[in-house]
């Protein structure tokens, strides 16, 4: 019953995705008698936790008294946007919590769980200790290897490129697709879930993307792009203003950057992937989709700094170009969307 209720949280806590961050995205029920009571997620950054927000949702609360929580994560200990959710749960008399995984965030790290004992609560630990470790794989990375949860992705033809030779583009700057409209949603739905999103610069001068949410509501990520020498014109949509965009440059000169966009400066005579990622962890970006090009996706996989990757194999064949990046991981998943097969490798 633990497993059963445990993984209710997890269900639950997914409505959080792409919506939390920096908070993880946890989800609590709240049981009494073997049946659920209340259930809560976390809110919007800024908002509830998801203890306090199962705690509300229960109408008669004479019987948290006697009820159980579960929660994904251990409930928080510190003063934040919000009070300790530990301090809440102490307050209305709940007996039992049952926890899925430690927090490592350094300002909870065992003080929620510490807490709670020392109010006489009960608190087991560990429960479904593998599927909430998978559920919190943004914040458990960021916090325990101080770097975004890093998700490579991109499509490939039948006969394994990634983008065609020059002359088969036309002369407009625009992407050419190799897959069908319903992968293009799904990976505009995977923008709106992660705050970050990388582009190289030879991507962004041959196909002028978005890097937005056109087909999926929600947030847009923040556009990260790789431009050494600033050679992306000014015009191009990554300089539109619609969404934060950082362009990574070595160019010192502030005369030539652009108003109302963020420019950080990179050693270009090292390596990047590692350069990216401190960036990353100190702009708070938990977790970054990683769409091209070629060059910047085997930066990463030759540094061996990736979590995930989701390639997309289409059924169109371009015979000669750039060639798809080679990759070695665990089959996670696979499946078929369309015309289309997507595989999604765990390293």
């Amino acid at each position: 019953m633990d497993e059963k209720f445990m993984l209710r949280c997890i269900q639950i806590a997914k409505n959080g995705l792409g919506t939390t961050a920096p908070n993880p995205m946890v989800g609590a029920v709240i049981v009494y008698n073997n049946q659920i009571i209340g259930e809560g997620y976390t809110s919007a950054y800024g908002g509830a936790h998801a203890e306090v927000n199962a705690i509300k949702s229960v109408k008669d609360i004479s019987l948290l008294k006697s009820a159980t929580l579960y929660v994904t994560l251990e409930p928080c200990s510190h003063f934040g946007k919000t009070p300790p959710c530990a301090d809440f749960i102490v307050k209305m008399g709940i007996p039992k919590v049952v926890i899925g995984l430690k927090d490592p965030h350094e300002k909870v790290a065992g003080n929620g769980i510490k807490r709670l004992e020392e109010s006489g609560c009960l608190v087991e630990v560990g429960i479904s200790k593998n599927e909430c470790e998978e559920h919190h794989k943004r914040f458990l990375t960021f916090h325990t290897k101080k770097r975004p949860y890093i998700i490579l992705k991109w499509a490939e033809t039948a006969d394994n490129f990634i983008a065609p030779e020059p002359t088969l583009r036309g002369e407009k700057k625009k992407p050419y697709w190799i897959t069908n409209s319903r992968s293009r949603q799904l990976v505009h739905k995977w923008r709106s879930e992660e705050p970050g999103i990388i582009a190289g610069t030879n991507t962004v001068m041959a196909d002028n993307p978005q890097l937005n949410l056109r087909d999926w509501t929600g947030k847009p990520p923040t556009r990260i792009i790789i431009d050494r020498t600033l050679k992306i014109p000014s015009n191009f949509h990554v300089f539109d203003g619609k969404q934060k965009t950082i362009i990574c440059t070595e160019v010192e000169d502030c005369s030539q950057f652009e108003d109302n966009i963020t420019y950080k400066i990179l050693n270009f005579k090292i390596s990047l992937p590692q350069q990216l990622c401190s960036l990353l962890y100190e702009e708070q970006i938990q977790s970054v989709i990683i769409e091209g090009g070629c060059k910047t996706l085997d930066s990463f996989i030759e540094s061996n700094l990736w979590d995930e990757a989701r390639i997309f194999k289409g059924a169109t064949t371009f015979r000669k170009g750039i060639k798809a990046p080679e990759i070695k991981g665990i089959i996670k998943e696979q499946i078929q969307i369309s015309t289309d097969q997507l595989t999604i490798l765990k390293p």
